[in-house]
């Protein structure tokens, strides 16, 4: 429902444009917001205007009228006068309120409508009568990003993201957790993954620089239709999930660039379990040397060129084949190869994703 704050603003506003004083109560009597110097009206004056059949009523110089939404009553409106002018401003000032009402319940509405279809909550048919009422196109491109703040800043990151995408141009925001916040964004026909990305960063550059919040940004891959949202909202939470065990470094992660993680993502950890032990027969790869397994993922980010490798990390090249050489004899398999750099990368991805359900369980 509209706030008290929000309908005394607009009668003082208006009152200060028209010089004449207003008052709205609620169907009880109850006073909501008043400009009235003195002389209220009483509880029984409101509530028998409100149980008459009358849209309007003069008692004094006060001319009574009803605040409906969709036929139904939910204020009452008076305006203090005696011509026929406050009459009008009283109309104007009815008017006024009901079209904030209807804009307060219907972002109310859309907000419970985007998250119950985000969590798949509706009927195929409910969405499309949903989306006609609420003005919400049906076939435009939409795509979801998870915005994970971890902190109780989540409020902030919210206004923030209202004031960067707007309801206008078709994006909306909510949240169906503590943690997260959602935009659904709308997007013109030509938009790609370019955009996307570029969307995403921007995203993590404002949070960082207005907010001071450290975020991970995630998305799903372009629906066409509005009933395919959920689809891009769960890639995204894959995205996010995937994102934090095995790209750990990346502040934007998308659904299409996951990789083989996502594969690993979705294995038995029994299943998991028995590869790392067949692969380091027994041992755990989390006592290998910090060094030369950092020096082994810039080989691979280097698509295992000895070379490049050494020289982005000021070794000799020697050094870096002695390291290499060092991983080889402790695990028997040797990363200047494709086969066994494949096979040492997902090990330690599965490790990983090992770690992170193990951590889950705690």
């Amino acid at each position: 429902m509209i706030t008290t704050q929000v309908i005394a603003n607009c009668i003082e506003e208006l009152a200060s444009i028209t010089k004449v004083n207003l008052a709205v109560y609620g169907i009880d009597g109850a006073e909501v917001a008043s400009t009235f110097a003195d002389g209220e009206l009483s509880e029984n004056i409101i509530r028998g205007f409100a149980d008459s059949p009358a849209d309007s009523q003069v008692i004094g110089r006060d001319h009574l009228l009803k605040v409906t939404d969709d036929g139904e009553l939910v204020y009452i409106l008076a305006a203090r006068g005696s011509n026929d002018e406050s009459y009008l401003i009283g109309r104007i000032a009815v008017s006024q309120i009901q079209q904030l009402v209807l804009a307060y319940r219907e972002r109310l509405d859309r907000n419970n409508f985007f998250q119950n279809l985000l969590m798949d909550n509706l009927l195929l048919v409910d969405v499309y009568n949903r989306a006609k009422k609420l003005h919400i196109e049906a076939e435009v491109p939409r795509v979801v990003f998870i915005v994970e703040t971890r902190t109780e800043k989540d409020n902030a990151a919210k206004e923030l993201l209202k004031g960067m995408f707007s309801a206008q141009a078709g994006d909306f925001i909510t949240a169906v957790d503590e943690r997260n916040v959602i935009l659904i964004k709308a997007l013109e026909p030509q938009d790609g993954t370019a955009e996307l990305e570029q969307t995403a960063q921007v995203i993590v550059d404002m949070m960082s620089t207005e907010a001071m919040l450290n975020v991970r940004v995630a998305y799903g891959t372009i629906v066409q239709e509005l009933k395919d949202v959920s689809k891009s909202y769960k890639e995204a939470m894959m995205a996010l999930e995937v994102g934090k065990i095995f790209y750990v470094e990346k502040r934007v992660n998308s659904y299409g660039s996951l990789g083989i993680g996502r594969l690993i993502y979705q294995l038995p950890s029994n299943l998991c379990k028995i590869f790392i032990d067949e692969i380091f027969e027994g041992n755990d790869p989390g006592d290998l040397d910090d060094e030369i397994v950092s020096t082994v993922n810039k080989f691979f980010e280097n698509n295992l060129n000895v070379s490049e490798t050494s020289r982005q990390l000021f070794v000799h090249r020697n050094t870096l084949v002695y390291r290499v050489e060092k991983l080889q004899k402790s695990t028997g398999l040797d990363v200047r190869t494709f086969d066994d750099a494949l096979t040492f990368k997902i090990a330690m991805m599965v490790y990983s994703y090992m770690k992170y359900l193990e951590a889950e369980e705690r």
